[in-house]
């Protein structure tokens, strides 16, 4: 990654944000001098191994984390430096736990195996040695919603707007999209200052439910941008008076919050450098683009923790409506979790169906990428309908617990790490009475 080095002369604090398992930035806002001086700033290890909700597993602290809670180096990647929106004396960086963190009693842990970040960036040296590179794209759903008097949720109110709300599905109403118009026009003009390339978004097929598209782009920089383009979005929804949430099925009887990426593998260098590795000189289908799939579909199973990684993801999955409940691929085919779309042959592609919005998308691609990876490399067959899927988020982390080809792609800790959080999180979501109001409504509409 990127050292530090000079920044602009206007900076005069910089916000050191680093990424979780969750959706939401951790870190800490700290003076220029300070951050220059320690070449980025420190931060308890307690912060990267407790739960959504705070908890702090058994599990984690001692057998994985030090119990002692001791300060870990945040290292910052000065390429992804871009301005706060509405400060102009402020940058926010995106950092990675870097260096040993000391355990009493036990060998010494490389703080970077606690990143989904740098898991991806490993995937992606792997491509690279392989002799490719990877474009990808994403598409990104959400909802706007405000909460009911009985703890539930609703679309959210237009703003100023005389009780105007959304009472059925309104699909593609470019009307109702443009009475949020100026929450949109405040998103993505902090998406423009924060280099996200957000491309277009509309009105999807679920009441209150939107849509954005974003332009092609390397893996980590795509990754990076939905990381903050879901931070921005919740934040600019607070300000205009309701909230945008990633949840993954806010209404039972409608559509799910997903997260499809579009991938397609290009050769790295040589006489081909630049080509689409799907295909041949004629356009016509390689091998390696069956091979591919065959990697996602066999390692689905173990991947499903990652891609529907609360109790309540299961939702979307357990009631699909345009979202996948098997690892089958497709032609051009929505109701399958590996689709083909229509293309030309440069632009040959796979489109990833199974991830939902509340996934990380720094592990989503990393297990996308990886496992994709290992199908080509081991020509693993593509199969006609693919293993069967975890009905059940317990089943899902074991499943990923057992996992060999994900704990070689990922990292033994950080496998061990997620699976000791998620299942701390179902115990203890397990024990309440009402656990989708209690849990589910209560942490994951605004964390998500």
């Amino acid at each position: 990654m990127t050292r530090v080095h000079a920044l602009p002369d206007s900076v005069r604090s910089v916000e050191c944000a680093v990424a979780d398992f969750t959706s939401v930035a951790r870190g800490k806002i700290v003076a220029r001098a300070d951050f220059e001086a320690m070449g980025g700033c420190r931060l308890p290890s307690v912060v990267l191994g407790v739960t959504l909700t705070g908890g702090e597993p058994d599990t984690v602290f001692g057998p994985i984390l030090p119990e002692d809670y001791r300060d870990l180096q945040l290292v910052p990647d000065l390429a992804s430096a871009v301005p706060v929106p509405g400060r102009g004396d402020r940058v926010s960086v995106i950092c990675e736990p870097a260096g040993a963190l000391p355990r009493p009693g036990r060998a010494a842990l490389d703080a970077s195996a606690l990143s989904p970040r740098a898991a991806l960036r490993r995937v992606l040296a792997r491509l690279a040695a392989a002799g490719l590179r990877a474009t990808v794209a994403p598409e990104l759903e959400f909802f706007l919603v405000e909460r009911s008097a009985d703890g539930g949720l609703r679309p959210a109110g237009v703003p100023g707007g005389a009780g105007a709300r959304e009472h059925a599905l309104e699909i593609a109403s470019l009307e109702r999209t443009a009475m949020f118009a100026p929450y949109f026009d405040a998103l993505f003009d902090a998406c423009a200052a924060q280099r996200i390339p957000v491309t277009g978004h509309g009105h999807e097929s679920a009441p209150g439910q939107y849509e954005v598209n974003f332009a092609p782009g390397e893996p980590l920089a795509m990754a990076d941008a939905v990381w903050r383009f879901k931070r921005l979005a919740r934040e600019t929804a607070v300000r205009h008076g309701f909230l945008a949430s990633f949840i993954a099925k806010p209404f039972a009887d409608q559509p799910g919050t997903g997260m499809h990426w579009h991938a397609s593998l290009q050769h790295a260098h040589g006489p081909h450098a630049g080509l689409n590795a799907f295909v041949d000189a004629q356009g016509r289908d390689r091998p390696q683009l069956a091979h591919f799939i065959g990697g996602l579909q066999a390692h689905a199973p173990a991947a499903m923790a990652l891609l529907a990684p609360w109790a309540h993801s299961f939702e979307r999955l357990r009631r699909s409506d345009a979202s996948p409940t098997n690892a089958r691929w497709g032609d051009d085919d929505r109701a399958v979790a590996f689709r083909l779309p229509a293309s030309s042959p440069a632009n040959r592609r796979i489109e990833h169906r199974l991830p939902g919005g509340d996934a990380s998308p720094y592990l989503t691609l990393a297990s996308m990428l990886g496992t994709g990876l290992l199908g080509l490399q081991g020509e693993l067959p593509r199969q006609d309908r693919g293993p069967a899927l975890p009905r059940t988020p317990r089943d899902a982390l074991d499943a990923l617990h057992a996992s060999a080809a994900l704990r070689e792609l990922l990292g033994e800790v950080l496998v061990d790490l997620f699976v000791a959080q998620r299942r701390h999180e179902l115990d203890e979501r397990a024990a309440l009475a009402d656990p989708h109001r209690d849990w589910d409504l209560r942490h994951l509409v605004e964390q998500a």
